[in-house]
């Protein structure tokens, strides 16, 4: 991420946030002992990510036959020996041949890539580099926007953003120091709905997270063979 945040939420097993994505790791869970059932090992790229999302599955993770290259645009230290870290921009992995992963998994990340020629970019990496993959996004319609933690924040002109981001700290964001530092805050998150998500993974079933009946996030999954 590029701009200063709070504490993350997601840090605490107690928070409704960690337990939403407890809930979507069983997903991934199944997907992940399919590979290992087929393949007998599995090689994950986990875009944007970190190893502190994967102790959630810190019981199936810990398996020597799961290998994961986790991508940033800044390096982290592996803690665990199946984990390496690695510099990249989900935009650009031309480096990276096609299907040579078992899996491919971002969480919470496309919306932060840029405008939609990026988004674009990034999914199509995203659907060449495994038969396999899970991204998760949080949807646009629902009414509190999970970075700012504001209801409808992210319904309103930028330029009324923007000079929210002035006045206040806003979910897990800071204060803006300035006008640009403001606009990049905002500008940083980009929220899409269920056609754009469908439209960069046309070949996937596009699930729903739902919270009291509302879609509070899509979840992209192609199982593979």
């Amino acid at each position: 991420m590029t701009q200063a945040a709070k504490e993350n939420p997601y840090h605490n097993p107690k928070s409704l946030s960690y337990r939403f994505r407890q809930n979507r790791y069983k997903r991934l869970r199944v997907l992940i002992d399919q590979i290992l059932a087929r393949k007998g090992r599995c090689r994950i790229l986990d875009i944007g990510g970190s190893e502190l999302y994967w102790d959630i599955g810190s019981d199936q993770i810990q398996d020597e036959r799961i290998q994961v290259d986790v991508i940033n645009l800044e390096l982290y230290e592996s803690t665990r020996p199946n984990f390496r870290h690695l510099i990249k921009d989900a935009c650009d992995l031309h480096e990276f041949d096609d299907m040579s992963y078992d899996l491919v998994h971002s969480n919470s990340v496309i919306e932060h890539v840029g405008a939609w020629g990026a988004m674009q970019k990034m999914a199509a990496n995203v659907r060449r580099l495994a038969p396999v993959y899970f991204v998760q996004t949080p949807y646009f319609w629902f009414p509190i926007e999970p970075h700012f933690q504001a209801p409808f924040f992210h319904w309103l002109p930028e330029q009324w953003r923007y000079r929210l981001m002035m006045s206040t700290d806003l979910g897990f964001v800071w204060k803006a120091s300035s006008v640009s530092d403001a606009v990049l805050k905002v500008q940083h998150a980009a929220l899409i709905d269920y056609r754009q998500f469908e439209a960069l993974f046309p070949d996937a079933e596009i699930a729903r997270e739902r919270v009291l009946g509302l879609t509070k996030s899509l979840i992209a999954i192609r199982a593979g063979g």
